[in-house]
């Protein structure tokens, strides 16, 4: 529990300055696209083009781990801490059946715009890093 309001602290701190420059107010998150909406037209539409090598997988399980498992649990599972304790029911990225419909581009646009209750990264990470990110999280049935 303390871990999980560290982690809700630090990610405000964050965030905050982010927020107090932008010019347009956040949209809520129930304003957010819905899964099956037709991706922005400047959406990454091909495949990805970042390789998944053993540096692509090394540089994208970090940013993962410091970006993403809090909430989707530090092997992918759905099971972090700010998760549990948002009582939010994550997808196990474990389970081959969970992204096999899914498409690279559309991970790379969740990661980047977020999706729901999940805040997008929005220009933190570079495009690479984030298509790292769905190298790693891709690799995650195969351990």
């Amino acid at each position: 529990m303390k871990l999980a309001l560290v982690c809700v602290f630090v990610c405000s701190a964050l965030l905050l300055p982010l927020q107090c420059r932008s010019q347009e107010p956040a949209k809520p998150a129930d304003e957010k696209p819905a899964a099956d909406a037709k991706p922005a037209s400047d959406a990454p539409k091909k495949e990805n083009p970042v390789k998944s090598s053993p540096s692509s997988l090394a540089s994208g399980k970090k940013k993962y781990g410091q970006d993403c498992a809090m909430c989707h649990g530090k092997e992918g599972a759905g099971d972090g801490d700010l998760a549990e304790d948002m009582h939010l029911k994550l997808r196990d990225f474990r389970d081959a059946t969970t992204l096999k419909d899914v498409a690279d581009g559309d991970i790379y646009n969740i990661i980047n715009n977020g999706k729901g209750k999940m805040m997008g990264e929005e220009g933190r990470l570079k495009p690479d890093e984030i298509w790292d990110i769905v190298n790693f999280v891709r690799s995650l049935p195969k351990k």
